[in-house]
């Protein structure tokens, strides 16, 4: 598609699911990809799929330094980052508050709030020293509501929403473009792990009900263009008609 000829991106969470879908999605748009996860093995699997445009850089996103040497590492191999895409997440532990571990509590918010944050910290100042920049967050309609055995990860994504409204609010002015995705439910390995769950009504959909990677994944590419900027701060659902046509997808 060439949309996004010249441009380099960095994608958390890339070795599966959202996150592999577009690395996909971008590279197919023109942009250099950097993939970030802690699956060494996956993500240089798929850079190597995507050819010499793509490289795989291990990271931990609930490890502040690894965030910051995967935005130096993606600027050294293409000369800037354009596009930083926050997705790494994990949906687990799902407990009951009464009965969740303390310790798991804590490192799902160390992946799923702090690890956003992580982004945007080391991405930030790169992208304001250069004239601007894109920083998408992967959102869910459990920022919204309270789901029973989410209360770690509804929570997470309720702060990554407001880091996404701060960004705009203090990075706007310096070209930094922040947007939440909420990308409903999606056919990927979380969504298995919340069936095997039982837990709560999000266990019990029917697979059909869960929309492709692909569509996610070719929304975050829309959303790096101007056609976007009204939504600036703000979180982009998804399950909106309106959204999937402005995204190119079936509605």
């Amino acid at each position: 598609m060439g949309e996004l000829s010249g441009r380099s991106v960095l994608i958390t969470g890339a070795s599966r699911g959202i996150g592999a879908a577009a690395a996909r999605a971008f590279a197919e748009a023109g942009a250099r990809v950097a993939l970030a996860a802690r699956s060494e093995q996956a993500i240089a699997s798929i850079a190597r799929e995507i050819g010499s445009g793509a490289i795989a850089l291990p990271c931990d996103v609930a490890d502040f330094a690894q965030v910051a040497d995967a935005v130096r590492a993606t600027v050294r191999a293409f000369g800037q980052i354009d596009i930083l895409v926050n997705n790494a997440a994990v949906i687990e532990p799902i407990a009951r508050l009464q009965d969740a571990d303390p310790g798991e509590w804590a490192a799902a918010i160390d992946t799923n709030l702090k690890g956003v944050f992580h982004g945007f910290r080391a991405a930030m100042p790169v992208m304001a020293a250069a004239g601007g920049g894109t920083i998408l967050t992967i959102g869910s309609g459990a920022a919204h509501n309270a789901m029973e055995g989410w209360s770690a990860y509804c929570t997470a994504k309720a702060g990554a929403a407001m880091l996404t409204r701060c960004a705009d609010l203090e990075g706007r002015a310096q070209g930094i473009r922040a947007i939440s995705l909420s990308p409903g439910t999606v056919a990927t390995d979380m969504q298995q792990t919340i069936r095997d769950s039982g837990v709560n009504p999000a266990s019990r959909l029917d697979w059909a009900e869960h929309v492709p990677p692909a569509w996610p994944a070719r929304a975050l590419v829309w959303m790096c263009s101007a056609d976007a900027d009204e939504f600036l701060g703000q979180e982009v659902s998804l399950r909106e008609r309106a959204i999937r046509r402005r995204a190119g997808l079936p509605s």
